[in-house]
């Protein structure tokens, strides 16, 4: 199935599809400074949801991310997630 990319190729995946929270794991390691309004800018994620999509990536997944005034970090990946095939979710080849 094609999903809809946003102006910097990310797909935008419903809403209950585990991989908009994967894109969003992947956006926050890799922008430099991840904050919600830059998370938002990248991915299309509304700003307003990420901090209650993170704690889904921290219950669901056993990731450990900590938020430091408005940047977040990733502590850790947990057992579940494997963070070069998550970023494959964001960057899909085809």
């Amino acid at each position: 199935m094609q999903f809809h990319k946003n102006q910097f190729g990310v797909p935008q995946y419903p809403h209950d599809d585990a991989r908009r929270l994967f894109v969003l794991a992947s956006a926050i390691d890799l922008l430099e400074r991840p904050t919600a309004t830059a998370i938002d800018d990248l991915t299309g994620i509304d700003k307003t949801t990420i901090d209650d999509e993170v704690e889904k990536l921290r219950e669901q997944y056993g990731m450990v991310i900590h938020k430091f005034g408005e940047i977040y970090r990733i502590e850790s990946w947990g057992n579940i997630l494997n963070k070069d095939n998550v970023a494959k979710v964001m960057k899909p080849e085809g």
